[in-house]
């Protein structure tokens, strides 16, 4: 039965028969796993403190400590061990409650050979499976690094602190801060100081999804829910199950979405699309907003409920220009991320470059900062970085000490007769001029306007099929 294709195992036997030891004692290793044979519950215990085991095979009735003593024990010292119960006196209500234990699997005595095997064999394809998962996060934790705040300032620290503070509980948190402040990375950085660390982070776009799909996005759907439903689907919040979800952008849903998140944060149940069965799902939301949520529940635009709700705790992202003693260190952090590597010397920014890096004002914040990095890193061709491998819109004074104030246009004096422009027409120009003045930044151009994120997508996508060019 030994089976080259099987990863070998370490697999605890444990079993009061003697015949039963003595042919598991052969067969074990027949089928290309390491055996360590136990006779009852405190042997099997003496083992466990030495050793690690991938499996365990245990007998439930057993003199002195039973198998469930032995089940309790693994859980304590090697969470890992994958359990398989085998006994002769269980039935079907054994099988659930070593279930309920955590058992992987439950073989009635007599046991097959066979059975044996193939529980095995699953054991093993699983455990490889985790392996890789966990080479891949390794791999990308080498290529990227863990998440990390960068700043020393005092805004920074009392973020960095209240992180500390807010992460290890389950409690809802919001973060605002200006576009580009880095809220997903806030949000991050919670997760993985949080118990959740070791499950999902699912972060959404909230003004990113399609206005029809929001639920089904959120909580998923059975087949044929809708048109175009083909095949069931997982919702966000079932992704995210043991782990966190990060809404962004939290002040672009809508009223009836409003209402089904506070149904969740209430009380833990999603319900997919087209079923009629909700299902308890464990998740902590963290969202975040560039938006005022207050002014919003003035206006009856957002639920002063849900904001009660996500508003346990505030986290403020300063913007770049509350913290600029921040630029040198963020700047050399972001040539390290493009190059990928360890670290870099201070002088690979030149001090002319640096001084147009702090003199500008950096209205799009730290994402501005990162591409304007990347640009010269680009230029530069990873040497050190001079004023010419910045972007035109950093070094020109001008356009980073004024950016509040537009270029002033010559007045041009309208002819005596001139056709009245409608009202269309001068929202149309008045959108597509500061979307121009905003390099193409929907975000930030929405708030200029004040109006939502979503109606300007509507408004660019009309323009669009009037075939004007949008920039962004």
């Amino acid at each position: 039965m030994n089976s080259p294709s099987v990863a070998k195992l370490r697999v605890l036997f444990v079993d009061d028969e003697s015949p039963i030891r003595d042919v598991m004692k052969l067969e074990l290793p027949r089928m290309g796993h390491d055996a360590t044979i136990c006779e009852d519950g405190a042997s099997a215990l003496k083992a466990l403190d030495k050793n690690t085991f991938d499996a365990a095979i245990i007998d439930l009735r057993m003199p002195g400590l039973s198998g469930w003593d032995v089940v309790d024990h693994i859980k304590q010292v090697s969470p890992d061990t994958e359990i398989i119960i085998s006994t002769g006196h269980g039935s079907m209500e054994a099988a659930i409650q070593a279930l309920r234990k955590g058992a992987y699997d439950f073989i009635p005595k007599p046991c097959k050979l066979v059975s044996i095997a193939n529980v095995l064999k699953r054991v093993a394809e699983k455990r490889a499976m985790v392996n890789k998962t966990i080479a891949l996060e390794n791999r990308l934790k080498a290529a990227e690094g863990t998440c990390r705040l960068v700043g020393d300032t005092p805004e920074m620290q009392q973020v960095k602190a209240m992180i500390s503070k807010i992460a290890p509980t389950d409690s809802a948190v919001l973060i605002l801060g200006e576009t580009g402040t880095g809220k997903e990375l806030v949000a991050r950085r919670i997760h993985e100081e949080s118990k959740r660390a070791h499950m999902p982070f699912v972060p959404v776009n909230c003004g990113a999804l399609a206005e029809n799909l929001v639920e089904s996005e959120f909580f998923g759907h059975r087949k044929g829910a809708f048109t175009g439903a083909d095949t069931p689907r997982k919702g966000l919040f079932e992704v995210a199950n043991g782990g966190t979800l990060f809404l962004d952008e939290l002040g672009e849903l809508d009223k009836n979405m409003q209402v089904k998140l506070l149904r969740f944060l209430e009380s833990g149940e999603v319900r997919r699309v087209g079923e009629n069965e909700s299902f308890h799902v464990d998740v902590r939301i963290v969202c975040a907003t560039n938006r005022q949520l207050e002014d919003m529940v003035k206006e009856g635009t957002f639920r002063e409920d849900l904001f009660f709700r996500v508003n346990t705790f505030e986290v403020k992202l300063p913007s770049l220009r509350q913290r600029r003693e921040d630029i040198p260190l963020l700047a050399l952090n972001l040539i390290k991320r493009f190059l990928k590597r360890p670290d870099v010397p201070a002088s690979l920014i030149s001090p002319e470059a640096m001084e147009k890096l702090q003199a500008h004002v950096w209205t799009g914040n730290v994402r501005e900062l990162a591409n304007a990095i990347e640009h010269a890193v680009i230029l530069s061709g990873g040497q050190t970085i001079f004023p010419e491998h910045l972007p035109t819109s950093v070094t020109n004074r001008v356009s980073a000490t004024l950016p509040q104030q537009p270029i002033p246009q010559p007045v041009v004096l309208a002819p005596p007769v001139e056709e009245i422009k409608t009202l269309r027409q001068v929202e149309q120009e008045v959108i597509l001029a500061s979307l121009e003045r905003n390099d193409g930044d929907k975000p930030q151009t929405a708030r200029e306007l004040g109006i939502a994120l979503k109606t300007l997508y509507n408004k660019l996508n009309q323009y669009e099929a009037q075939g004007h060019s949008i920039a962004g």
